[in-house]
């Protein structure tokens, strides 16, 4: 490593993991089968690191300015992961990257002072590279509760015993993650590898990548196949890469019932609801008074918790510390696991989604065939609660994260095996790309038109007007007048500071947009969804749609049919669980 592990190349760790992670996302979520297969592994990866990798500060510069640490720096990405860590993949990551910033700050015996920790080396070398992956590896196993091999505990396992003999961890990750399918039995079923175990081999890549080492920016090749076998002749390009298939021997792997993702089962009849939380569980024991920094009062209360949730359900995966941790587990009974929280400390930030079964398959990627051979529609969507209601309607759906590859729409236009297909990108600036999938698909004789919906409550008034059975043309230009006659808007939450068309807002502010411009800047998603609302139908109109995200705070959508009622008695509302990530409320007026 001719580089040190210092804070320069944390930061360089930040933008080429974010990038690598980004590239693999779509296949992630492609080939994500265990422990549920809800499609959002890759998904929730990149949301996990890049939220990590945001909140890194740059450089001090000036004179006598000293940088920071790169353990400071792995510090300050653990917490910001760990307050926005998405699904149990995420979970693990933000306990991971707390692990090895613990890792580079905790010496080992015999440490001599001055020297990297555990090593006698010099700081930021070799040593300290291996200190931190331990840390890492030890951190993840830690935090989940029934720990399962073939998956990214596995590499990480891998990646930090490499590091310690001197060896390529990169290289020993990419070995451990080819390995996994003959660890599970459902990734060998599948014959994919593990989807979480790919994303972590990604980043401990681009880790190697950083350091200075000449890393392969591919951790396995995206069409390789099992020793022996043939691509079969007119095969067709699937929607993601395709997933690695297993080595020899594999399939001898079984899942572990109860276990996690560590955990879970893909058997189809595990827990029903996937709850996330974050807990504040400061100071000692709420019984004896005491209070200041994280003791074994905490402790023991994150110790009974586990314990509480155990039985539950499976998945169960808790990191955190200093006073914050985050929660996540897949149960039968959600109110029972926020109980459980109660009793810990203070839960909020409580996130309950429904968890498709085995048979159900991935919800946000691929693409699946609807019901008229004849024709399809493919619909571009933000997530998976929109992915259900649009195949439900009966088009095959594309997240979001895939959708910017023009082959990736490409293949999903393909695979609906129809000779004519509407395409809805759901997105202004994914209009370029569809148009040059749909020019694609025309070269290969498939007749293909794009809808231009710009947000995707307009993907679902043109899902609601179509009909099979009508001629293509004819069905095209109703699809696109559903669409263009509805108004849409979005309530969201500002990343960092910038400039809006409604003044300067700041990280964390409220956001209400309409038609893609910012109208309102505030501090309250409720009153801002008034205001959107109020704007939005002025002009007139019938129908309102509004689709809650992942973020949406309870009681949203009651509170706004109320007002809608009162304010406007001609319109009707209709509401969705849509499990977006960007923004907590879509609203489609029509």
């Amino acid at each position: 490593m001719p580089h040190p592990l210092d804070a320069a190349a944390v930061r360089r760790w930040c933008t080429l993991g974010s990038r690598s992670l980004r590239a693999h996302c779509a296949r992630m979520d492609a080939i994500n089968v265990f422990p549920v297969p809800d499609g959002d592994t890759g998904t929730n990866l990149c949301l996990t690191f890049e939220a990590a990798a945001e909140a890194v500060p740059g450089p001090v510069s000036g004179p006598g300015a000293a940088d920071v640490t790169a353990g400071a720096a792995l510090r300050t990405m653990a917490r910001a992961a760990l307050l926005k860590a998405r699904g149990n993949s995420g979970t693990i990551l933000a306990e991971y990257l707390r692990g090895m910033a613990h890792g580079l700050s905790t010496p080992a015996p015999g440490h001599t002072p001055g020297t990297a920790p555990g090593s006698g080396s010099a700081p930021g070398s070799a040593a300290a590279l291996a200190a931190a992956l331990r840390g890492g590896a030890r951190a993840a196993y830690d935090a989940v509760a029934h720990p399962v091999e073939g998956t990214m505990l596995t590499v990480a396992a891998a990646a930090a015993d490499a590091a310690g003999r001197g060896d390529d961890p990169a290289a020993a990750a990419r070995r451990a993650l080819a390995a996994t399918p003959g660890q599970l039995g459902a990734l060998a079923r599948a014959e994919v590898v593990d989807a979480g175990a790919l994303g972590l081999t990604v980043l401990l890549g681009a880790l190697w990548t950083a350091l200075g080492e000449d890393a392969p920016q591919e951790p396995v090749p995206s069409d390789a196949t099992e020793p022996g076998r043939e691509q079969e002749p007119g095969a067709r390009t699937p929607a993601a890469p395709e997933p690695v298939l297993p080595g020899p021997g594999a399939g001898a792997g079984e899942d572990v019932p109860g276990s996690g993702h560590a955990g879970g089962s893909a058997s189809g009849s595990g827990p029903e609801f996937e709850v996330m939380y974050l807990l504040e569980a400061e100071g000692a024991d709420a019984t004896d008074g005491a209070g200041g920094a994280e003791g074994p009062g905490a402790a023991d209360r994150i110790a009974a918790l586990r314990a509480r949730l155990d039985p539950l359900g499976d998945s169960l995966v808790i990191g955190g510390g200093d006073g914050l941790w985050s929660v996540h587990v897949h149960v039968h009974d959600a109110g029972a696991a926020v109980e459980a929280g109660l009793a810990a400390g203070r839960p909020h930030r409580i996130r309950i989604a429904h968890l498709p079964s085995a048979q159900e398959g991935p919800a946000a990627c691929g693409a699946a065939p609807p019901p008229a051979p004849g024709r399809a529609v493919v619909a571009v969507v933000p997530g998976a609660g929109l992915a259900g209601l649009c195949r439900e309607a009966g088009a095959a759906t594309l997240s979001a994260d895939a959708a910017a590859d023009r082959d990736a729409l490409l293949a999903a236009v393909r695979a609906t095996g129809a000779s004519e297909v509407a395409l809805l990108p759901n997105a202004t600036e994914l209009h370029p790309v569809a148009a040059r999938a749909a020019d694609a698909a025309r070269t290969e004789g498939i007749r293909c038109a794009v809808i231009p919906t710009r947000a995707a409550v307009q993907g679902l008034a043109a899902l609601a007007v179509h009909q099979p059975d009508r001629r293509f043309d004819e069905d095209v230009v109703t699809m696109t007048s559903a669409a263009g006659a509805t108004r849409y808007g979005e309530v969201t939450l500002a990343a960092r500071q910038a400039w809006t068309s409604a003044g300067v807002c700041q990280a964390g502010d409220v956001l209400g947009l309409v038609e893609g411009d910012v109208a309102l800047i505030g501090d309250d998603i409720l009153q801002a969804a008034k205001d959107v609302l109020g704007r939005m139908l002025a002009p007139g109109g019938e129908l309102v749609t509004l689709v809650l995200g992942e973020e949406a705070p309870d009681g949203l959508a009651a509170e706004l049919e109320k007002h809608v009622k009162a304010a406007h008695l001609a319109v009707d509302t209709l509401v969705y669980t849509g499990r977006q990530h960007d923004a907590p409320l879509l609203i489609g007026v029509e």
